[in-house]
């Protein structure tokens, strides 16, 4: 199973996207906006995990390749997020590429192939984007996939007081 864009592939995970994973997980800049960077143990599981359930739902996180040099950049696909929001049940779009390539529309492109997927491959109703109230780039990418701003939210696993913790989440539906 892969999927083609005009300058990308979203492809299963192979043993060969562990290491680089594992360093764009460990990476400060790419990790900013999340609680913190993973270590190696934790970012091989990571992929542990989204093989699986790619594996039992047919979709996922996918790894990214970049087509003209055959890089792993990083993942964007779909998921059921593994913990109760304010807005549960949701199928999310997410995406993680490795700062070498931001600023390409990289994350947009494989996004709306995502999208595309959930909704005429897999008849999926809606789809939601979250983040931290801070990552205008992620918002920017929500914004240029026809996305809605929708309600604000305190993210449930992340501790009062934390500065990630207030978060925003987009929508947007199948009007299929």
């Amino acid at each position: 199973m892969e999927y083609h864009t005009e300058r990308l592939i979203l492809r299963q995970w192979k043993q060969s996207d562990l290491e680089p994973f594992a360093a764009l997980n460990a990476n400060p800049e790419v990790m900013r906006y999340f609680p913190k960077i993973r270590t190696r143990e934790e970012s091989d599981e990571m992929v542990k995990t989204i093989e699986q359930r790619i594996a039992e739902n047919g979709w996922g996180f996918w790894a990214v390749e970049e087509k003209s040099s055959g890089a792993f950049i990083g993942f964007v696909g779909l998921n059921i997020p593994g913990y109760e929001l304010p807005f549960s049940p949701v199928i999310e779009i997410g995406w993680r590429l490795d700062n070498e390539f931001w600023g390409k529309g990289y994350a947009p492109e494989a996004a709306h192939k995502a999208l595309e997927i959930g909704f005429e491959q897999f008849a999926m109703k809606e789809i939601v984007a979250f983040t931290a109230l801070d990552n205008i780039p992620s918002q920017r990418v929500m914004e240029k996939l026809g996305m809605q701003r929708g309600e604000e939210f305190d993210h449930p696993l992340l501790d009062e007081g934390h500065p990630l913790r207030r978060h925003i989440v987009y929508r947007i539906a199948n009007l299929k």
